[in-house]
């Protein structure tokens, strides 16, 4: 059966397709927040997965949070704005209803950190700083995205692992990032865009937004 990993799809309709084209039949799919914002087809890519019906398990990110009007956080005004124009209210009522973490087993999935969907942290990020927000985690393995870059650590005595993004990843090759079953993959398909920003370059920025306590 398995699990798959598919984290900020970012409106992404062709990188979503690639990586559902590679899913096994019958697999649980998590999808791990930020599903729609900034892409060229948010809606599509909205409505492709809700077709997929319960086999998919959903929670929300920041950038789904901020389409309700009212909301604040992280993603730029304009790009949300360009997204919800593109979106219906019961779409954008969906998203915001997603809950923020949902668990399988011994797995726990979050978009940011277990504690919210805006903290931001990368595989250097000192684990002294990291650690009182994972310690009370009750699960083994925590599964996050937010940042667009894979990465796996231990973390107060828990697996940690970034599943990428599918849909805009910040990482040297082009191409979709997710997980199957917790290890990581990258899926090529047509027409992908280099990524727009580097991993060396995304760490060393957000190295210097990360959590401090």
């Amino acid at each position: 059966m398995g699990v798959a990993t598919l984290y900020d799809v970012h409106g992404n309709l062709r990188a979503l397709n690639a990586v559902l084209a590679e899913v096994p039949d019958g697999a649980t799919i998590v999808v791990g927040g930020d599903v729609v914002a900034g892409g060229r087809e948010p809606a599509e890519t909205l409505e492709r997965l809700r077709e997929l019906g319960a086999r998919v398990r959903w929670l929300r990110g920041n950038a789904d949070r901020e389409l309700w009007p009212g909301e604040e956080g992280l993603a730029p005004p304009e790009l949300i704005e360009e997204t919800r124009a593109r979106l219906s209210e019961e779409q954008i009522a969906f998203l915001y209803g997603l809950p923020p973490t949902a668990q399988i087993g011994r797995v726990l999935y979050c978009h940011a950190t277990p504690r919210n969907d805006v903290d931001i942290f990368t595989e250097r990020t000192p684990e002294e700083r990291l650690a009182p927000i994972f310690a009370g985690v009750d699960a083994d393995v925590v599964v996050c995205g937010h940042t667009h870059t894979q990465f796996e650590r231990t973390i107060a005595g828990r697996r940690v692992i970034n599943s990428g993004s599918v849909g805009m990843p910040y990482e040297d090759a082009p191409g979709a990032y997710w997980t199957l079953d917790l290890v990581h993959r990258r899926t090529e398909y047509e027409d992908a865009e280099p990524p727009k920003t580097g991993r060396e370059e995304a760490v060393a920025y957000f190295e210097t937004l990360a959590v401090s306590e």
